[in-house]
């Protein structure tokens, strides 16, 4: 039986947790090996595990992965849930890549400053963003499409991200999709797809919003 695959990051959602998202709708189980001190990181770098010296990194099939966009590129392809052929593929690239830079901006949200006077405003800012740039455009695409899936009426990594994303947007602003009837038919779809509901579920791998504790962690580990 092979490995599970391992995946190496502080404890906390971060870049690691659509890692996390696409092994879970996949139905792969992982195991988790959490950095809590730069020495931990220090230790991965020093072994040559780390190719560009940063984390997050995913051992997997004889291979340690680095790189966010390319460690869910291998596992959707590997577990077929990257479309059929080079069209889709590139709309479920296309898809997902506005999908993440939106949740670049909640990642890094936690990590300004406190005393940041632009911490709230970049708050308002992301989810006006959300509503004004990002789920109109989704929106529309389930609109044209006519289908439950955003590409190929199959499910896809595209449709764990976009969740993903909806999850993390709603926990800023609960009202978010009142205005996006397809998106939020869409959310009860996807979030009731057996793998996706078992994460959803207490106990899961999926990890709460970042605190005060995980950012200090983050921080002493990449000592900035």
């Amino acid at each position: 039986m092979a490995a599970k695959p391992k995946l190496h990051y502080p404890n906390g959602r971060g870049r690691m947790e659509s890692v996390r998202w696409v092994l879970a709708a996949a139905g792969v189980e992982f195991d988790e090996e959490f950095l809590e001190t730069k020495e931990q990181l220090q230790k991965l770098q020093d072994g040559n595990h780390l190719l560009f010296q940063q984390v997050p990194m995913v051992e997997i099939d004889g291979m340690k992965l680095v790189q966010t966009r390319s460690i869910l590129h291998y596992i959707a392809e590997k577990h077929h849930l990257f479309g059929k052929d080079l069209k889709e593929r590139t709309l479920i690239d296309m898809y997902v890549e506005g999908t993440l830079d939106l949740l670049e901006l909640i990642i890094m949200h936690p990590f300004l400053k406190p005393d940041d006077q632009q911490k709230e405003v970049n708050l308002t800012l992301i989810v006006k963003k959300a509503k004004t740039r990002y789920f109109p455009a989704f929106e529309k695409i389930l609109n044209d499409h006519g289908e439950d899936f955003l590409v190929g009426n199959k499910f896809s990594w595209a449709d764990i991200q976009l969740l993903e994303a909806i999850l993390m947007v709603e926990e800023l602003d609960a009202s978010v999709l009142s205005h996006f009837p397809l998106l939020k038919a869409f959310k009860a779809r996807i979030s009731n797809i057996p793998t996706i509901k078992k994460f959803l579920q207490p106990g899961s791998p999926r990890k709460p919003p970042a605190d005060s504790h995980y950012v200090e962690v983050v921080r002493g580990i990449l000592q900035f």
